[in-house]
Parts: structure tokens; sequence; C-alpha cells
């Protein structure tokens, strides 16, 4: 499925996890010091309202006083769980590109604001860094270019599997689960297996 950014509360509420996407339109990307810079000084330097955060720390170079991206990969998401649920609240995003998903109190900012975790395998970087058709601006430069904020217009982005959707359904908590039970299930048959 293909969706245009930015996403309306309508897209984000059709999604189930499992779902694969695409985006073509902006995504912006935010990483540690870009929130905890959002969030001290409560705005962000572009409306985010129905926006895609790519929790990512790009590799840029300029060429003829222009940036562009040589690789660009998602960052393990947890590291934005004490910060995310406050951002999501304020600026009202639609949808978070990372991998290895979020706590609990994100998803439960995600299904009060209607918004979904979109997962990106990793290991991807260089491939990724072609659907980016340009870097429209940067912000926070001073942060670092791993930090910074990289406003960037993507066309058929992705694949995004859709890990964590409005409801607050898991593919995480669906693997944890099932890893659970194999595992009781694999004691349980050792227990009565080694029983004299």
């Amino acid at each position: 499925m293909l969706l245009t950014t930015p996403l309306t509360d309508e897209d984000v509420e059709k999604l189930n996890i499992g779902e694969i996407i695409y985006l073509t339109g902006i995504i912006f990307t935010a990483r540690d010091k870009a929130h905890e810079r959002a969030l001290r000084l409560k705005k962000f330097p572009a409306d985010l309202r129905g926006g895609v955060v790519f929790h990512a720390g790009p590799i840029v170079k300029k060429e003829k006083g222009k940036w562009k991206i040589i690789a660009i990969g998602p960052t393990t998401s947890s590291r934005m769980n004490s910060l995310e649920p406050e951002f999501i609240d304020r600026f009202r995003i639609g949808g978070i590109i990372g991998k290895g998903g979020m706590n609990e109190d994100v998803i439960k900012s995600m299904r009060k604001n209607k918004a979904v975790y979109l997962s990106m395998t990793g290991g991807c970087a260089s491939s990724t860094s072609r659907m980016i058709k340009e870097i429209k601006k940067v912000y926070w430069l001073n942060l670092g270019i791993p930090e910074a904020v990289w406003i960037l217009e993507v066309e058929k982005f992705g694949p995004l599997i859709v890990a964590i959707d409005t409801e607050g359904n898991s593919l995480y908590e669906n693997v944890n689960k099932r890893v659970d039970e194999n595992l009781k299930s694999l004691l349980d048959n050792y227990r009565v297996g080694n029983q004299p």
C-alpha cells in the first residue's frame, strides 16, 4: 500500500499490524537530541501534525553546495522510549519509522493520538538512500549530523511493516508471547521427560 504524507487519521486507522506500506512525501529524522531539544523548546522546526518521524542518523556529504544522503537506516527506537510519549502528545505525529519497537507508554500515546509504528529492516542504509529524492532542509546542525533534523522528500520509501497499529496491537508483543509459550512448552516437556 502506498501512502502520502502527512498522514490523516483515516490513513493510519485503516492500517493493521503486519501490513507492508510505502511512503511518498516528506519525512523528518529525529533522534534523542532532537527529541530532547524539541520538548525543551516546546517546538519543532517544522509542522509535524500527521508527519512521519524517522529514527535515523544519516551519513551525508555536501556536493556542489547541496547536502546528499550517502546512507540512512533506522536507529533502535527504544532509545527514545522516555521522550516519545510527550513528543507524540505535543506534536501529533502520524507515524514513526524505526527498528525494534517501543514500550507500553509509547504505545498508549500512539493509541490516544492515532499514530503507527513502522518497522524498517536495518542494514539496508545505502539502498534506502536511493529512495530519498531530495533533502529539503536541515535544522539543528549544531547537534551533529546524525542528531540534526533532516527534512527529506521521499518516493515509495519502504518496505515498511506496520509493527504497532492505532489499536495498540504490536507484532513485537505477539512474537514475545509466542516465545514465552514455546519456552514454557519446552520446559514442561523437559520436566516430564526427566522425571525419575
